[in-house]
This record gives structure tokens, C-alpha cells and sequence, in this order.
């Protein structure tokens, strides 16, 4: 297997052939034209693409950190993260989007990856998301381990899954 196979290699390779930049702030930190695209980004793929109406906006997110992906200084990919005892018991991450255009990139591997790193690095070891089902493999692949009957959220088939 080429080292350009595996997730870390497609990281890799992702940074050196687009002007991938990632950068994490707090809500109070996000510009109003931030906001306007993370709002925009996640209904286009959550609310339009998956057809499914919900109340995206629902007070979490002042609550978060935010993890934006941009290439060549657009936004194509976001997660907003948490601390234990946020949103769950555990700290999580969620929302977590790549625009359709932008798939195949190894971005969705970078923001779970970024995502994990940043806390750990906030002593956060053990870490609950979750997960729209059909991802269970993908993020089985970054340590992700499925606990727990699947469940509906918003009439999306979803996965408790926990990373220690």
C-alpha cells in the first residue's frame, strides 16, 4: 500500500496540492461573514443536500469551539467541537461538513483528525459523537468505536460512538 492510500497520506498530500488552511476560534472570535458562511455551509449540505428540515441553529454554538476549513480562502469544510459536559457527558465534536464540491479531498479526514488533536491537547481523552450511520466506517478508521442500538436523529439514521 502507498503511503498517498492511507488517510494520513491523503492528509498529506491534500496540504501540499491545495491552499488548505485550518483554523480553529470561539464563537465570540468568528466575524459576522464567518458566521454567514458556517450557517450557509451547513444548511447547504445538512438541511438542503440530505433533504432534511431541521433547526440547524439551536444554541450550541456559542458554546463550541469552531474548527473552518478553507481552500484558497473559501470555506469548504467545518466542525464545531466541546468540551466534556457541553452538549454530552463526554467532550464531542459535531456538525462536522465538507462542502459536496470539495469530497474526496481527505478534508473530512483532517477536520476528524484536528478535531481529536485539539482535545487531547485540552487533556479531553474520552470523546462521544453522534454519527450519521452510514459514516460508522469512516470514522471507525480515526479510533471511533459504535456503541449502542442505532437511533433517529431529525429522521437521519444515527450512531452513538465513543474515541478513548
Amino acid at each position: 500500500m502507498k503511503v498517498e492510500d492511507t488517510k494520513e497520506g491523503l492528509i498529506k498530500s491534500t496540504k501540499k496540492t491545495h491552499k488548505m488552511q485550518l483554523v480553529f476560534k470561539k464563537w465570540e472570535e468568528l466575524s459576522k461573514e464567518e458566521v454567514q458562511s458556517i450557517f450557509s455551509l451547513r444548511s447547504e449540505v445538512f438541511i438542503v443536500e440530505q433533504n432534511c428540515p431541521y433547526q440547524d441553529i439551536d444554541g450550541n454554538d456559542e458554546k463550541a469551539d469552531h474548527l473552518l476549513l478553507y481552500e484558497n480562502n473559501n470555506l469548504c469544510g467545518y466542525t464545531r467541537i466541546f468540551p466534556k459536559n457541553t452538549y454530552f457527558k463526554e467532550a464531542s465534536f459535531g456538525r462536522t461538513v465538507v462542502k459536496k464540491t470539495h469530497r474526496g479531498k481527505g478534508y473530512g479526514h483532517a477536520l476528524v483528525k484536528e478535531s481529536i488533536g485539539f482535545l487531547k491537547n485540552k487533556k479531553e481523552n474520552s470523546i462521544k459523537i453522534s454519527a450519521q450511520s452510514y459514516l460508522i466506517k469512516f470514522y471507525s478508521s480515526h479510533g471511533f468505536v459504535a456503541r449502542g442500538e442505532e437511533y433517529l436523529e431529525d429522521n437521519i439514521p444515527h450512531t452513538a460512538m465513543f474515541f478513548e
